[in-house]
């Protein structure tokens, strides 16, 4: 894989961030804490498990006032 260096401050690194849209800044956690994604796996596995066991609530349970 080929590789880029850079030299930037911690400002410029910080103004980079600031112009990163709310999904961008979520997949930057995932790649900076890798525990996160195998948590989000794990939630979805046991998530999709409830649902086919029929342990979700409905859509009329869910919004109901």
């Amino acid at each position: 894989m080929p590789r880029v260096e850079l030299e930037l401050g911690i400002e410029q690194i910080a103004k980079m961030l600031e112009t990163l849209s709310q999904q961008e800044l979520e997949t930057l956690e995932f790649l900076l804490q890798p525990e996160l994604a195998a948590e989000l796996r794990q939630r979805r596995q046991e998530a999709k498990a409830e649902f086919e066991e029929g342990k979700t609530l409905s859509s009329a349970e869910l919004f109901a006032e």
